[in-house]
Order: C-alpha cells, then structure tokens, then sequence
C-alpha cells in the first residue's frame, strides 16, 4: 500500500533533528571531552535503533506482503530487512563513536562536527537502506559519502589524511557517476525511477534491451565501487592507511551495510529479469576480489592496509551470495544466497568494529599502532586485549567456533545446494582462497603470542574500552556458536522484502 505515511521515516526525523540540536548545543560546550554532546549522539542513535528494532518485530510478525509498506508516494519502503540493517548501522555507529572517542581526544579531533557528521552519515546510511526510488538512493548516498568525505579530512594538518580523503573523494565521485549514469539509462529504457516499475517493465519486455544492458554495466560497476571490489579497489587501503583510525573505521563498518541494501533493491527487487547477464558479472567481481584481496594481502606489514585487502576478499566472499538463482520458477536458492549474503554481511561489520577498536585502544598520542610488529608480544603486555585479537582473526579467517566461520559456510551451502555444477567449482574456489587468506590472520596471532615485545609499556587501555571489545568478541563467540537464531532472522527478513 503507497501512501504519505510519515511514521515510516520517523527513526530519520529524530536523526536529522538530534544531528542539528547536537551542533547547535556544541557551540555552548567547553569541556574537552564533550560529554553532554557525546552522551546526546549515543541517545540519539539509541532511539533509532529502538525505533527499527520495534519496526522489525511489527513486520516479521506480519504475513506476506503486508511486511511492506510504501510510503512517501511511493518513494521509500518500510520492510524487515530494510529495519534489520538500519539497526545494525545505528548500533555499528554507537560502537564506532564509542572507541574513537578517546583516540580523536587525544589527537584534538574531538569536536561538535564529528558527532553532527556521524549521525549524518548514518541518516544517508537509512535513507539508501529504505529508497524505492532511484533518486532517494543518490540523496542518500550522497548524504553519507559528503559526510565521510569530511570525517577522513577532519585532520586538516595531517598531510597523510588529507590525501586519504582527496583519494575517498574521487573513489565516491566515480562510484556516484556510475551509479547516476547507470540510472538515467534505466529510466531511459523503461521510462520510470521507481523500482518496482522497472521491475514490472523489464518483466512484460516493456523495454529497449540496448540501453537497458549499457544501464546494467553502469549500475554494477557502481555497486563495486561502493564495495570496494576489484578491479575497482584502486585507492581502497590507501585510504583505510592514511585515514585516522576512527574515520576509518566509519568507511570500512556500517556503510557496507547501505553497499548490501542498494544492491539488493536495484539488482534483486528491480533487475532480477536480467539475473542472468548481473549474476555473471558478480561472479566474476567475486573471484577477482578474492584473490587480488587475499594474495595482496599476504603482502602487507601495515595492519589496517592488510584488513583494507581482507575486506575487498570478505565482501568478494558475501557477493557469491548473490550467485544462486531462481531454477524453474523455484526462489528458494535465490532466497537462501540473499540470506546468507545479509548474515555475511552483518558478522563481517561486527567483526570489523573489533578490530579496528582493538587497534585504537593500543594507539596513543605520537605512536599509531598500525604495523602488524606493533603487535608483537601482546600476549605478555596484556593478554586479554592478545586474545580479543585472536577471536576477531579467527572469526575473519573463517575458524569455528567464531561467527566468521558460519557466515563463510551459509554462503558455501546456498551455492552447493543449486546442484549447479559451476557454482560447486566456484565454492571450491572460494574455500581454496579463504585457506590463502588464513595466513594472514594466524600471521597476527603469531605474532602476538610468539614473537619478542617490541613496546615494553604496559597497555593503558580504559576499563571502559576493554569491557567494549570484550563485549564485543564474545558477540563473536556467541554468534558462532549460536548461529541459528540470525541466520533465521535474516533469511526472513529477506524473504518478506522480497514479496512485499
């Protein structure tokens, strides 16, 4: 049902509305440690994942198509897994927030603009989570790669992080041209922006199939951009180096949840007509990326460019998802890759915010603890931070018990299960890969447990941050050893986005 319905965007009101109170009341504090501003963004992203949390009970507990609601004529969807991911990101950025925080203090970053810019960035985020239109996925996404674009550039005097930036801008720049080029030529070829329309006129051949196939390269080679695939990685790690750590972490966690969301509306629920020509191409971006990321990778003695090309392989792990199809009419498989795409996706940030966290409470003013010989002896210094590190490396690498490891085997069973003797090849690959990439991550356990201390200060880190990152690596371990409840969640989520 398509209506004005403005208690569907209710959860970006309130974030559009504490992101203006937040800069407005910041010209008044003169506390270094903005408390009363930070306390005000964590109560603000809190509402918000409440309201998607509420909103996510209310639609998995309906039937059917009544899942969806459409509203702001048409514009926006209201579905679980459009809910599902919004919370995600909010949470992802309350946990962002709260370990940059004491790192950007103590490099004079703390300032009003980041709490403004992160809740902006996490309003784009929603805004692309929710479009149903083509024009509502540019707003949004151009509303949180401007925002991102000034984060990484928020250390002005800092020559590295300036040219992180100016590197992330033209990276959005092109990723926002080919996605816009991509959409103009799909309007071209079937006269509408929403897209269920698209979807209806691709379905009854409504369509000029030349313009349409040129819109359909244009859109994927966007969607890789925003992934970061290869061959569009190009200046991916020198970002995630240059950037301070915090900002980072802002690129490399809940964004790739809006990356997830946009390919699924465009792609699944506009363009599943041509399935067959996106698929190959996914197909395709996937085995570049895994094995341009996991060899790269191998490479790597700085720690956050080695988790930049262990990204562009983890996400070139989840588009397999993407690969099975509906046989015969049959949407089981399909649903199944969708299902295990999204439970990727979620672990994956989780694990990331780990990781990335774990890395800023062992930095300190003057010393970036960003080379994988920073960590060496960390099992002596402090062995609860030693084996924190473990579970996120164990996870990403796919080892059980951790989460990391049933994400990979959700993947690997949607594509098994097709009976599809081409993706049993590409399974077979992905497993063969993922071996490649498990050198790398037990490289940082040995080095933490093995290897001769090179710092001999005893970490500093706060109660607050090792009970953070505790929390943290025991959702890892929980999740792993507990997966069913998820993935359940997610293959319903899925499920009724895709019939409403």
């Amino acid at each position: 049902m398509t209506q004005m319905n403005w208690l569907v965007v209710y959860p970006e009101l309130l974030l559009l509305v504490a992101a203006c109170v937040v800069a407005l009341v910041d010209l008044y504090v003169t506390q270094p440690a903005r408390c009363l501003t930070f306390w005000m963004t964590q109560a603000a992203l809190a509402g918000v994942a409440l309201l998607h949390g509420l909103a996510l009970q209310t639609g998995l507990g309906a039937e059917g198509a009544k899942a969806s609601v459409y509203a702001m004529q048409g514009l926006v969807v209201s579905d679980p897994m459009g809910h599902l991911l919004a919370l995600t990101a909010a949470i992802a950025m309350m946990i962002t927030i709260a370990y940059a925080r004491p790192y950007i203090g103590s490099r004079e970053l703390l300032k009003g603009e980041f709490f403004t810019l992160a809740m902006f960035v996490v309003l784009g985020i929603s805004v692309m989570i929710s479009a149903n239109n083509f024009l509502v996925i540019y707003v949004g996404l151009e509303l949180m790669s401007l925002s991102l674009y000034a984060l990484i550039a928020l250390r002005r005097d800092h020559a590295v992080s300036t040219e992180a930036a100016m590197k992330y801008f033209v990276l959005g720049a092109l990723a926002s041209g080919f996605l816009l080029y991509g959409m103009s030529m799909l309007y071209g070829a079937t006269g509408s922006l929403d897209i269920p329309e698209v979807f209806d006129a691709i379905a009854t051949g409504q369509v000029n199939a030349t313009v349409l196939s040129f819109g359909l390269v244009f859109i994927v080679a966007g969607l890789a951009f925003k992934l970061g695939l290869v061959p569009f990685h190009m200046w991916v790690p020198d970002v995630y180096q240059g950037a301070p750590t915090s900002m980072t972490l802002m690129v490399g966690g809940a964004p790739k949840l809006a990356a997830f969301a946009i390919t699924i509306r465009l792609l699944v629920e506009g363009l599943s007509g041509v399935a067959h020509d996106w698929q190959q191409m996914l197909i395709v971006l996937a085995v570049l990326s895994l094995v341009i990321g996991n060899v790269a990778a191998i490479a790597q003695t700085n720690l956050k460019r080695m988790l930049a090309y262990s990204g562009i392989a983890q996400l070139g792990f989840m588009l397999l998802g993407f690969v099975p199809t509906v046989i015969s009419g049959n949407t089981v498989s399909a649903g199944n890759g969708y299902g295990s795409s999204l439970f990727y996706v979620l672990t994956y940030v989780l694990t990331t915010l780990g990781t990335f966290g774990l890395i800023m409470v062992l930095s300190r003013p003057g010393f970036e603890s960003e080379q994988v010989s920073d960590l060496a002896g960390l099992a002596k210094r402090s062995p609860v931070l030693a084996g924190v590190m473990a579970v996120f490396m164990f996870s990403l690498a796919g080892i059980p018990p951790t989460v990391g490891f049933y994400a990979k085997l959700a993947v690997l069973q949607s594509l098994i299960t097709t009976n599809s003797p081409l993706l049993l090849q590409l399974s077979i690959v992905a497993v063969l890969l993922s071996l490649v990439g498990a050198f790398y991550y037990l490289r940082v356990v040995k080095v933490m447990y093995f290897d001769e201390p090179v710092q001999t200060e005893a970490v500093a880190e706060g109660s607050g941050a090792r009970l953070l990152l505790s929390a943290n690596a025991l959702a890892v371990l929980v999740l792993g050893i507990l997966p069913s409840g998820l993935l359940s969640l997610c293959a319903r989520a899925i499920t009724q986005a895709l019939a409403g």
